[in-house]
């Protein structure tokens, strides 16, 4: 077996984390901000030399009301004046708002090549996926990809069978919308950077959606962190729903917040050591089980190992030369 065979093509079979994403999706509505985001997307993609947060204009909170078609023409144009390598994408008004028809003829229809995906918030059951879908098909844009946000405690409750239609991609957790709607039977601690973890409801709801989405193979989306200012919060908080609840991709809303999220969902350089000496390994095994410092390993920790060193190029950590080989080859 030569090296020209790719761990993706042999380690075949995971349920989950077949979709790779970049692991930040960072949310802007004003104009000044898309802007600098797109230009702040540039420059993070040449530093780290893989592109490391997305970036999704923002039609429902960004737009002015009574200026939404005005606002959905102008991230029109930016995603068609966007770098050819930039990953750009557009949160529309969700599918019970007056202007949801025209926002998806109008984005998908124009930009919707550009477009890695467009996100549907307010997401209550399949059936809004499938309006979403067909609004999709009628602007000629069928396969564009969809990312929705459940924020009702009646969306959580059908998560999986949202996860499961195949136009889905991820699904992402709207706290304050969620908190808010249970009518002041969660406290407004809720939705801070700290309750959102201890909060038995807040935390049910992110782990029913982050089992959805690995059992269908889509990407867990965590919430935001509203305050943006203190780096620590962003931090402790991207950590904890990268290690103890299994999320694989977290919302920013300020730029001081990309660089945090991706520490903290980056593979730890003890991990991808020895996920590196255990794939090396494994490739000179040609794939069959290996033993290493005392203990056994074969694909079904193989395909483990490979998912840290593809995190580890997603979030713009240093590969030795024959783990980056991969990304070259592909």
């Amino acid at each position: 077996m030569t090296v020209s065979v790719h761990p993706r093509d042999v380690l075949l079979g995971a349920q989950a984390g077949a979709l790779q994403l970049p692991v930040c999706d960072h949310y802007s509505g004003v104009e000044m901000r898309m802007r600098k985001s797109l230009q702040l997307q540039a420059e993070m993609t040449q530093e780290f030399g893989t592109c490391v947060f997305d970036v999704s204009l923002d039609c429902e909170d960004g737009a002015p009301v009574g200026g939404e078609p005005e606002h959905a023409e102008l991230v029109i144009d930016l995603a068609l004046h966007a770098a050819p390598e930039a990953r750009v994408a557009v949160r529309v008004h969700p599918v019970d708002h007056p202007c949801f028809e025209a926002d998806m003829a109008a984005i998908a229809g124009k930009a919707g090549h550009r477009l890695t995906h467009i996100m549907v918030p307010k997401v209550e059951s399949v059936a809004d996926v499938i309006r979403a879908e067909q609004a999709l098909q009628h602007a000629g844009a069928s396969e564009l990809p969809l990312h929705v946000l459940i924020e009702s405690p009646a969306a959580v409750h059908r998560a999986f069978d949202i996860a499961a239609h195949p136009c889905v991609q991820s699904i992402g957790f709207g706290v304050m919308d969620f908190v808010s709607a249970h009518g002041g039977a969660i406290p407004s601690e809720g939705m801070s950077s700290a309750g959102q973890f201890t909060h038995p409801l807040v935390l049910r709801a992110k782990l029913e959606i982050a089992s959805a989405c690995h059992a269908f193979g889509k990407v867990p989306s965590h919430c935001v962190v509203t305050e943006f200012n203190d780096v620590r919060a962003i931090q402790m908080a991207a950590e904890r729903a990268a290690r103890e609840l299994g999320y694989t991709r977290m919302w920013s809303i300020h730029p001081a917040q990309i660089r945090p999220i991706l520490e903290a969902m980056a593979p730890r350089a003890q991990e991808i050591d020895l996920a590196s000496d255990i794939i090396a390994a494994a490739q000179a095994a040609d794939w069959a089980p290996i033993s290493h410092k005392g203990q056994l390993h074969d694909r079904a920790s193989y395909r483990y190992f490979w998912q840290v060193i593809e995190r580890a190029h997603r979030t713009g950590r240093e590969l030795r030369p024959e783990m980056r080989m991969y990304f070259q080859l592909h």
